[in-house]
């Protein structure tokens, strides 16, 4: 499929010496919508190479790579019309090519101006692709200021002690007309779409071999994605069902059972490759946070670094689009909460230099992004008393350390002494519980006076599907997430006690916790009444265990998560439903709701007396 700078290189010559009336390029839907896609993914890999040239203001590659993306957008803008678009990717050109030949030194105002215009081509994307989408005429945003700003950095007096640059017009026409054909070609073979990384910066033609290797990748409409994996989930539900059919147990012969096997083996195949087929490396997300670290920083006259590990870690697709916003807010709070000021830090015997540091890696199924700091830590005591004035607890009561650092993903709390266009506002750690909520994850925070704070978000690998236990309570099948059980077991009549004469206990390997019954939470007539005649399944959620009560266990199956719709959206301790290998539908357990909701009915019963 030819990318919009093929289709505007092959037809460049016919349409260069045109007016925007006579140009058909600059009136093709498809053609500006493969220009806004292929402008993004340069956008995108211009900022991350700008934050590295940030780091080392000698790094040529960098410098090479950022100059190619704005020239690519130069030349389909040109092709395409969009003057405001080619105007600043020309301007910014020249100014990377002073750079280049090392007549203009990198400073941190260059790479800010380069930042700025970075964010104007995308804001003139979104609203190129809204009038596309929208049918509405499309109205250039001014650019006059952005202009003569980038063009003042190639004076000399922005550049104390560098040599006088020449004519920032004449230097990248020299150079952009003797490489054109050649660096666009390359740049668009080696687009950020068609690589795992940002697109290389040693100009050059590629080898055979890269170029065989481009080929093999082509972009897929997310839609189309989305609704092959949901196809494929159908299937799998449709070949467990033949394969359950009861009629096939009367009696298979050999060869049928043979096929049968065969089929569960592809389908099993074709699951995990469509599933394979929506993963994306985490490192996209985390990346996106080194521009915010970088600009909160240096507003708030702060030092601070950004680590990152475990890039490499990949994610539903999905999940990685929904956890933008957690991310943001929780590195925001590091840098304007935790992190003290270069002065405050060197009083207390710490370096001037804070840390951040995000990092992702596989755990018991899940996927865990850790989130800290090494910054002050939580003040308790200040987050209690504010709670206490909130009425958010009693002024006698003594919550847990877990229990005192959960009170700050409390609606509109927050412990910051003034209001900042940073934060402030305590709107921003609850959209971080929220949202991981949403996304079936729990988050967990350890902290320290003088360390640091640590968020730990634990989430499942996909959205779509689940590998979980089937159990029976009654005549009803529920699905128990296989990450969040420790063991099962049946205990003994003894291990079973009452706490207060309400709270039932279970005695496990010389722990006493606390025992749900599932028939109660969803009203079913179980098969047994005691414990000890039932099936105890020993559950962590939120750093803490309990026992969930059933009446046995059936099996272990991966199952497609289906949503139950709005009127069940909310119901706690159901994540969604599941279609079983014998066609009924079963439950699929949220642990964290069922035991939160077990907590506030056996605390609403102890207030009520």
């Amino acid at each position: 499929m030819p990318t919009a700078s093929e289709k505007t290189e092959t037809a460049g010559a016919e349409t260069s010496a045109g007016s925007a009336s006579l140009n058909p390029l600059a009136a093709d839907p498809e053609l500006l919508g493969d220009f806004i896609l292929e402008s993004k993914e340069h956008l995108t890999s211009i900022e991350l190479q700008l934050l590295m040239l940030d780091q080392d203001a000698a790094n040529a590659e960098a410098i090479h790579a950022i100059f190619r993306g704005f020239h690519t957008i130069k030349g389909m803008a040109g092709f395409l019309d969009q003057d405001a678009v080619r105007d600043v990717a020309h301007e910014v050109e020249t100014i990377l090519d002073l750079a280049r030949n090392g007549q203009l030194a990198i400073t941190p105002a260059v790479i800010d101006r380069i930042l700025e215009s970075k964010d104007y081509l995308a804001r003139c994307m979104a609203e190129l692709e809204f009038s596309l989408l929208n049918g509405t005429p499309l109205s250039p945003s001014r650019n006059a200021a952005l202009l003569a700003a980038i063009r003042s950095l190639s004076v000399p007096e922005a550049n104390v002690g560098e040599t006088a640059a020449p004519s920032g017009t004449a230097a990248s026409t020299t150079a952009g007309l003797a490489e054109l054909a050649r660096e666009l070609s390359a740049a668009i073979t080696d687009s950020p779409a068609e690589s795992n990384g940002p697109a290389e910066s040693v100009e050059g033609p590629r080898s055979g071999a890269a170029r065989t290797a481009g080929a093999r990748s082509i972009k897929v409409d997310t839609n189309k994605l989305d609704y092959l994996v949901d196809m494929v989930g159908e299937m799998v539900i449709a070949q467990s069902l033949v394969q359950h059919d009861p009629d096939l147990a009367i009696g298979v012969k050999p060869r049928l059972g043979r096929n049968l096997s065969q089929l569960a083996r592809i389908t099993d195949e074709v699951q995990r490759t469509a599933m394979s087929m929506r993963m994306i490396p985490v490192g996209q997300l985390f990346q996106k946070t080194s521009r915010l670290v970088r600009d909160l920083s240096r507003k708030a006259a702060k030092q601070v670094e950004l680590e990152l590990f475990g890039e490499e870690t990949e994610l539903d697709r999905n999940i990685v689009e929904d956890l933008a916003d957690p991310l943001m807010h929780m590195v925001r709070n590091s840098v304007d909460h935790g992190i003290e000021t270069p002065q405050e830090r060197t009083r207390n015997g710490k370096p001037a230099s804070a840390r951040v540091t995000l990092r992702a890696g596989h755990q018991a199924g899940q996927i865990v992004i850790q989130v800290s700091d090494d910054g002050r830590g939580l003040n308790q005591a200040k987050i209690l008393r504010k709670a206490v004035e909130k009425g958010l607890v009693s002024a006698d009561a003594q919550p847990t350390e877990a229990e005192v650092f959960n009170l700050i993903f409390h609606p509109g709390f927050s412990t910051a002494d003034r209001v900042t266009d940073v934060s402030g506002r305590g709107v921003g750690m609850d959209v971080v519980r929220k949202h991981v909520q949403k996304l079936r994850g729990r988050i967990d925070v350890i902290s320290r006076p003088g360390e640091g704070t640590t968020f730990l978000l634990k989430l499942p690998l996909t959205l779509a599907i689940i590998d979980g236990l089937v159990v029976g309570v009654g005549g009803q099948r529920y699905v128990v997430p296989i990450y969040a059980v420790r063991e099962m077991l049946k205990p003994p009549e003894a291990s079973i006690s009452t706490l207060q004469g309400r709270q039932e206990m279970a005695l496990i390997r010389g722990s006493l916790l606390p025992l749900v019954r599932l028939h109660e939470r969803f009203g079913v007539k179980p098969r047994f009444e005691n414990p000890w005649d039932s099936l105890l399944i020993v559950s962590e959620t939120g750093g803490r265990q309990f026992c969930l009560m059933v009446d046995e266990l059936i099996g272990k199956q991966e199952v497609v998560i289906k949503s139950l719709g709005e009127t069940m959206a909310n119901v706690a301790g159901v994540a969604g439903g599941a279609i079983l290998g014998d066609g009924r539908v079963g439950l699929i357990l949220d642990l964290e709701g069922l035991f939160g909701a077990r907590n506030s009915a056996t605390n609403s019963a102890t207030n009520s007396e």
